[in-house]
């Protein structure tokens, strides 16, 4: 064995250490709040990075962080994964507030935060551009899992995630932007500025559209759950590193992909089998980086450098919240006034504004800041310290302001109907196989006491139901949307049957498209 294959194979198993006490620590975490009933109030991914800080308060470091880490191996399935679960109908119903929140947005955020560190702490307006610009991704992971758990308005998941895919790339062409300044290689001209915006953002536009479109045709031909479910594995890597390659943003990339695959590769290429198959790897694969990341976030906060630069991070917090506030308040109103049919309401804007959190891609940046940058460890330090704010201290008011709003949803009572159309339709399907039943030796009043039984049980689920639709008139529309879901679903999925069948070709686009247009009517 050679010295450099030794050193290397003891590398691979260091790290092969760390990861397995990275996950180790995460799992660990999981399983408190089945526990300790206390735990259940705070949201799983705030738990890790308060376990994270505990560690890093007795200096025990897990794994060290890096641009290239986050950047490269955790974000692109994190990107996929939530563009996969959005839906087109619902983004493109908000398109207009979520651009203009993704990219105006992140302007006032990096304009806000920078003008209060120069005027107020005397920073250099170079270095205030680039901790500004570190800051204007949001990732509100957190806030949005805590939405479905309590059921609040799908609109207000879809406005958060929406502006949160893509304001993640904005902020990594504008963070890629403003680094040249300080190292005297900067051309910020509008004609430049917008050349360099248009081409990096309509290289990950093409790139991702050209792979996603290609694999929905390419998986017409066959059915195999595993290899399919590994194309997009390999389609989330490769085309955030082809594009990066080709000067363009990864970032874009990777969502446009998760967009076209989730919204249309799926329905015409993909059986309900591998769907789910797919929907539930990718569900896990999720729940795996984020507990890495959450928890790391918390790992690597070091306290000195944090309670050095307090004064800075004080600053930095008033000015991302404030900028956050014009954004959010402005551009909300400006949307009101442009598509009054679809006005977001001023407690939804508030949820908005307060739950704008920062996370992984922030550290990212700021931890990309070249070493040549004489402040660096200040940018590093304050961004941390900001991260670290957002996550424990907005995250976790999140649900008190949800309930101050009379935000909460009505997703109690949606399992309890979902519950009892599903324990409904187990008893049809057993009274139907009773009736079908005809083996010997079983006496014919044992078949009549069963189909009573069953019966009457199935009669009073039918009660219950009909008595939860009094009580709440809202579920009405719950109950025809939930249907017409089903209907639509089973529509796409023939045609997808027949193509794969080779009885149907190519009209396959066209049905297609009719039903997904019936959907978002």
């Amino acid at each position: 064995m050679t010295i450099d294959s030794a050193v290397g194979e003891a590398a691979i198993e260091a790290h092969l250490k760390q990861f397995l006490l990275v996950l180790s620590v995460s799992l660990t975490v999981a399983t408190l709040p089945q526990v300790l009933r206390w735990f259940r109030q705070i949201p799983y991914t705030l738990l890790l990075v308060i376990v994270g800080t505990g560690l890093a308060f007795l200096d025990v470091r897990l794994v060290d962080l890096s641009p290239a880490l986050i950047l490269t191996i955790l974000l692109p399935p994190l990107l996929f994964e939530a563009a996969w679960n959005l839906k087109w109908s619902d983004l493109k119903r908000d398109l207009l507030p979520i651009c203009l929140y993704a990219i105006v947005g992140v302007g006032i955020s990096i304009a806000g935060v920078a003008l209060g560190l120069n005027q107020l702490a005397g920073m250099s307006l170079t270095t205030a551009l680039l901790i500004g610009a570190s800051l204007s991704a949001t990732d509100p992971v957190s806030v949005t899992a805590l939405f479905r758990e309590l059921g609040v308005s799908k609109r207000l998941s879809v406005l958060m995630e929406g502006e949160s895919l893509f304001n993640d790339g904005m902020a990594v062409v504008a963070f890629s932007l403003l680094v040249a300044l300080p190292l005297g290689t900067a051309n910020l001209g509008v004609q430049s500025v917008l050349t360099q915006l248009f081409t990096v953002v309509g290289i990950g536009l093409a790139v991702g559209s050209v792979v996603g479109f290609g694999i929905s045709y390419v998986t017409q031909r066959f059915d195999l759950p595993l290899v399919e479910q590994s194309i997009t594995l390999v389609s989330a890597y490769g085309t955030y590193l082809v594009t990066e390659e080709l000067g363009g943003s990864g970032v874009i990339a990777v969502v446009s992909v998760g967009l076209i695959l989730g919204n249309f590769g799926s329905r015409i290429g993909m059986s309900p089998r591998t769907r789910v198959i797919v929907s539930e790897f990718w569900e896990f694969l999720s729940f795996f980086v984020n507990s890495i990341v959450f928890l790391l976030i918390g790992d690597q906060i070091h306290f000195d450098s944090v309670l050095n630069n307090s004064g800075i991070i004080a600053i930095t917090i008033a000015g991302m919240v404030v900028a956050r506030a014009i954004a959010t308040f402005v551009l909300s109103s400006l949307c009101n006034r442009f598509a009054p049919t679809e006005t977001i309401s001023l407690p939804q804007q508030t949820v908005l504004w307060w739950g704008g959190l920062r996370g992984a891609v922030s550290i990212a940046l700021a931890l990309s800041v070249p070493t040549v940058i004489a402040e660096r460890e200040t940018v590093i330090a304050t961004v941390f310290g900001v991260v670290l704010f957002t996550l424990l201290a907005q995250g976790l008011t999140v649900k008190p302001l949800l309930q101050w709003l009379n935000l909460l949803g009505d997703q109690p009572m949606r399992e309890e109907y979902l519950e009892l159309v599903a324990r409904n339709v187990a008893l049809d399907r057993a009274l139907q196989h009773l009736q079908a039943d005809t083996r010997p030796g079983i006496e014919p009043e044992f078949y009549r006491y069963q189909e009573a039984l069953l019966k009457g049980e199935s009669e009073t689920l039918k009660t219950k139901i009909e008595t939860l639709r009094d009580e709440y008139p809202d579920l009405r529309d719950f109950m025809a949307e939930q249907l017409r879901g089903e209907l639509l679903a089973i529509e796409a999925d023939t045609y997808a049957e027949f193509v794969r069948a080779g009885r149907l070709n190519k009209e396959l686009v066209p049905l297609l498209e009719d039903v997904l247009q019936g959907e978002e009517k």
